[in-house]
């Protein structure tokens, strides 16, 4: 296991100077964040930013994420277009000693949640999703935080406009088309792809999700076999569906998952929930029996604690100060050097 920590770049409120301080860390997940989405990332930039992480000590050997166009999703003419850039930017991260990517697929938006500064009885504030407040929203009109500068309200609804009719079946199969176009490139580079669960894994404003459970998986698995098509382990989108058994997927999928997102939910109802510390005892996502299963079935991957909560009075990107995150990567170092122990015994 390589503990990693996410970094945005320069403009990060955390410089790479303070990860490194943290107990255990090895490198940061981190992307080229100013290139429009289907263009190629120059070789150049990828490299500048190795040195810099390299120069703090760090690795960069995961990013997150080289996003997919609207159009691949969408099964467009326009798709193969950009695939072929996407390709070139699996090609250029393998130059750059890049070993993982994490994506995703979903339509439109990449996550949801309703509250980002959801407050804590102690005053520390988190992330935070309520499915009422979520279905009270007009689509043609959204106020979604966290969202409301990504489009236009014009740009929205015109997306929003295209994916009408998209069935799971038609998304699934455009995921499908996409990855058998782009193993050729992961097999010359030696890089992993690591789809992230949908999130929350339900569909959201007519929007189809299919990176939701278990099924979802082993259907994606028998549609790709190539072993670079695996996945992102993210607890909290998984966690959100009350029908996941996070430690027994945790153990079916230990060979295939390449990264993982470890964070804590603390259920509210049966849709609704907050992010809380990274502890077990703090939510209702088992984090020691995961960690116990990924060790115990072969793990060998990249781990990053997942969203915290910014505590302290930081003022950071919420879900992503530096305080919380750390305290949440030596609780997960701890669990995993004692399943790691145990193993050995």
């Amino acid at each position: 296991m390589k503990m990693t920590f996410r970094w945005y770049g320069e403009g990060d409120c955390i410089p790479l100077d303070y990860i490194k301080q943290i107990q255990g860390m090895t490198g940061v997940v981190t992307a080229v964040y100013d290139v429009p989405v289907g263009e190629v990332w120059p070789l150049e930039r990828l490299l500048a930013m190795k040195a810099l992480c390299e120069k703090a000590g760090l690795e960069m050997e995961v990013i997150e994420s080289v996003p997919v166009h609207e159009d691949i999703k969408l099964g467009k003419p326009t798709r193969d277009k950009y695939i072929e850039a996407y390709k070139q930017n699996i090609l250029n991260c393998g130059k750059a000693g890049v070993k993982c990517i994490c994506y995703n697929f979903m339509p439109v938006f990449d996550w949801l949640r309703t509250e980002l500064y959801f407050k804590h009885p102690d005053g520390a504030t988190s992330l935070a999703y309520c499915h009422d407040t979520l279905l009270s929203l007009d689509p043609k009109n959204l106020h979604l935080p966290g969202w409301d500068e990504s489009y236009t309200p014009e740009e929205l609804n015109a997306l929003l406009s295209e994916y009408e009719g998209m069935t799971h079946e038609k998304l699934f199969e455009n995921l499908v088309y996409f990855l058998n176009a782009i193993m050729p490139a992961c097999d010359e580079a030696g890089i992993n792809m690591a789809i992230h669960p949908d999130d929350p894994p339900w569909d959201m404003f007519g929007l189809p999700r299919i990176i939701c459970r278990e099924e979802d998986y082993d259907r994606l698995f028998a549609a790709v076999p190539n072993p670079h098509n695996g996945i992102t382990f993210c607890t909290g989108s998984l966690g959100a569906g009350r029908f996941n058994d996070l430690p027994k997927m945790a153990a079916k999928y230990a060979d295939r998952i390449y990264f993982a997102h470890l964070r804590q939910l603390k259920y509210t109802s049966d849709t609704d929930f907050f992010e809380n510390g990274h502890m077990t005892e703090l939510g209702n996502v088992d984090i020691h029996g995961i960690v116990k299963a990924l060790v115990g079935h072969g793990f060998e991957g990249y781990v990053r604690p997942d969203h915290g909560r910014n505590v302290w009075g930081e003022d950071a990107k919420p879900g992503y100060g530096l305080f919380d995150r750390a305290m949440g990567a030596c609780y997960l170092g701890g669990l995993f050097e004692a399943a790691e122990k145990e193993m050995k015994k």
